[in-house]
């Protein structure tokens, strides 16, 4: 709860909260132009202002997943969430500053710095519970981030009010918010362990790893997760760090990397962007409601269902149907492809490629993102209501290769999930001193 609050919650409030203040935001903008330069800024600059201000947060997004893997590996997956911080409370403050020093770059800054946060937080807080967790729990606990990326997307919509901060003195309050949650994770974040994983195959402490393990289970007899721990470290210690360059050439992670490059990008390409800012603020929260109950459900094939395309200037009731489908599509996005993807990274790789996985995850999840929103005003200009048929395309092939490639890997240890993608990767005749996974031995549960 804490880091998803801290890390996850901000990812979903920053996302939003910049869209029901938008046109106060550009009048603030064109006024502090003025006051500089006797003369107000024309159209397609104030435009294109605002398109730099909002494609800021999934440009620091892509520069926060290229950090996970140095960061991860000298701080820790908890310090690194602490260093995280950083990247929200400094933004916060000069966001809620931005209007009293009359300065629009202070926004435009943040919301890299915040991307930055962002990009960080959606890939260190999935690989930090992931190796927490015990293998029962390890969907429950994989869907939590997603459940506070969508509480935050809510708590904007639902501050973006304009009875609330969606108007001219308390914009800045609500851009500011978000270093609440970044400031109560300072504090409390540092009283919990560490990755048992980390501090056993990473520090080589083995004590520390087990007393961390005592503090998450709540017994003593730890041994047996030990022993799984150290079959991984020495499954894989002749490969030792894996750089994402070295997990692109590696035969033996070949299926690993093509499934996390499929899944991430078919979760940002499956979806359009949010609902633009002329649709009316009371109206807007309800569309976030749903998704947020529903994501430890997940059962990630179903979920992938292609989104459905109707004709609304036809048929008169038509426009209430789509309302329904817009609704169900939420659910159905929270439920797999929006946890899940993240949560895989965690369980197919193991921990010397893990913090590279994360990147190459990570960076195709930001630059579709980038990608979605840019494309998106052109295809739906061309296409209208039809262009859901390039997203349905895109939902039902991911389905099509979740169904024929990626196992299933619930209650299984990671090992045994990689000894799974060793028969797969048909790696029988590698040499071990050039490959990651080979000749693992029996898992504690297997014995």
């Amino acid at each position: 709860l804490i880091a998803a609050f801290g890390s996850s919650f901000q990812y979903g409030y920053n996302v939003s909260a910049v869209n029901s203040p938008a046109e106060l935001m550009k009048a603030f903008y064109n006024e502090t132009y003025y006051e500089r330069n006797d003369h107000y800024i024309n159209e397609f600059s104030l435009t294109l202002l605002w398109s730099v201000t909002v494609s800021m947060f999934p440009f620091g997004g892509f520069i926060g997943s290229l950090l996970v893997g140095p960061l991860v590996n000298k701080f820790g997956r908890k310090g690194t969430l602490l260093f995280n911080n950083i990247f929200s409370i400094v933004p916060a403050i000069l966001m809620g500053c931005s209007e009293v020093a009359r300065s629009f770059e202070m926004i435009i800054v943040s919301r890299l710095l915040v991307g930055i946060c962002a990009g960080l937080s959606s890939n260190v807080v999935p690989m930090y519970l992931g190796e927490l967790a015990p293998k029962n729990l390890r969907g429950a606990l994989g869907v939590v981030p997603q459940v506070f990326i969508t509480v935050g997307i809510l708590v904007a919509q639902i501050f973006g009010l304009r009875s609330l901060l969606a108007n001219k003195e308390g914009w800045p309050v609500l851009l500011g918010l978000t270093g609440i949650p970044a400031a109560l994770q300072l504090l409390f974040l540092p009283f919990f362990p560490e990755s048992p994983r980390y501090l056993l195959i990473q520090k080589k402490d083995e004590a520390a790893a087990r007393n961390a393990l005592k503090r998450l289970r709540g017994w003593d007899d730890v041994g047996a997760e030990i022993e799984e721990i150290r079959q991984e470290d020495e499954a894989e210690r002749a490969a030792g760090f894996i750089s994402v360059l070295k997990l692109f050439g590696m035969r033996s992670l070949r299926w690993q990397v093509i499934s996390i490059i499929v899944l991430m990008g078919g979760q940002q390409l499956s979806q359009e962007p949010s609902f633009p800012s002329p649709v009316s603020a009371p109206g807007r929260p309800g569309t976030e409601v749903p998704d947020v109950p529903h994501p430890w459900l997940s059962l990630l094939c179903w979920q992938w269902s292609p989104p459905v395309v109707s004709p609304q200037d036809t048929i008169s009731w038509m426009p209430y149907v789509s309302i329904a489908c817009v609704i169900a599509y939420v659910i159905g996005h929270a439920l797999g492809p929006s946890p899940i993807p993240a949560l895989l990274i965690t369980e197919i790789f193991l921990q010397s490629s893990r913090p590279s996985a994360f990147m190459v995850g990570g960076s195709v999840h930001w630059l579709s993102n980038f990608t979605v929103g840019l494309i998106f005003p052109f295809i739906q200009a061309g296409l209208g209501p039809y262009s859901f048929i390039i997203f349905a395309v895109i939902c039902l092939l991911t389905t099509i290769y979740i169904f024929l490639v990626v196992p299933e890997t619930k209650a299984k240890t990671f090992i045994e999930i990689n000894q799974i993608f060793t028969k797969m990767n048909k790696v029988s005749e590698v040499h071990p001193e050039k490959e990651e996974l080979k000749d693992f031995p029996l898992s504690a549960s297997g014995q």
